[in-house]
């Protein structure tokens, strides 16, 4: 039995230098919708595997902080579900800035039985032109064919539940393809899928920023995306090289 209506899981490895930027901003939404509905939530960070102080610097900012040993970032996700309380799951990540009003929209989108779950768009701003069209792409082609980031996606917890959660197989696109199976769950089961197209989450641009443009091109283009996906040594530039 769920005890409250929301819980905020943000997967993180080595974030200690980004959460003092962007971790308030995710509080910062949970007080703002707390404040104003007497509603209660939670915020989980799932630690995996840092080896600087995230574990540490999240449970300062008011963060419960769960372990994850498995590099796998599916696996990651399902861990703070698990460890969840909300009967609403708000997956997002440690680099991503929210806006104020990002849960009490979303909470407001999900009344009980009409809406299964949805997603909030990014809003990437990267320095470099073609790391701008780069995203440019994406947005177009999200917009198109209906798809979401993990950057903010959202569901009830039964919903996860049927779902089986994210694949942990999966090194990359998890958050696509888990998006794709709620969407056809909201199909069968006759309950709304939203994508919150008022609002929009700010990702840092760290990446785009500091690797070349061709290597972001490179690996985020709708072939390699769609390539080894199940493979850690071909995504191992995506895990063991992240920008810090």
């Amino acid at each position: 039995m769920t005890s409250l209506d929301l819980s905020v899981i943000i997967p993180a490895f080595n974030e200690a230098d980004y959460l003092p930027r962007y971790l308030p901003t995710v509080k910062a939404a949970l007080l703002h919708w707390e404040s104003t509905t007497g509603r209660r939530g939670e915020i989980i960070m799932v630690d995996n595997a840092s080896t600087d102080q995230t574990a540490q610097i999240a449970a300062q900012l008011g963060a419960r902080v769960v372990s994850e040993p498995v590099r796998s970032i599916g696996q990651v996700r399902n861990t703070g579900a698990r460890a969840a309380q909300g009967r609403i799951l708000f997956f997002t990540d440690a680099d991503v800035a929210l806006p104020l009003e990002a849960i009490a929209v979303t909470m407001h989108l999900m009344p009980e039985g009409a809406c299964v779950g949805g997603a909030i768009p990014p809003l990437y701003t990267p320095t470099r032109f073609g790391a701008r069209l780069l995203c440019a792409f994406w947005d177009a082609y999200r917009t198109r064919k209906g798809g979401a980031q993990g950057v903010a996606q959202f569901c009830t917890v039964a919903a996860f539940a049927e779902l089986g959660g994210y694949r942990p197989d999966l090194f990359m696109s998890e958050d696509v393809e888990f998006f794709a199976r709620l969407t056809d769950y909201g199909h069968r089961t006759g309950q709304a899928v939203r994508i919150v197209d008022e609002l929009r989450v700010r990702p840092s641009t760290r990446r785009y920023d500091q690797w070349p443009t061709w290597r972001m091109w490179w690996w985020q283009n709708p072939l390699t995306a769609r390539l080894a996906l199940s493979s850690p040594r071909f995504w191992r530039h995506w895990y063991q090289s992240t920008v810090r």
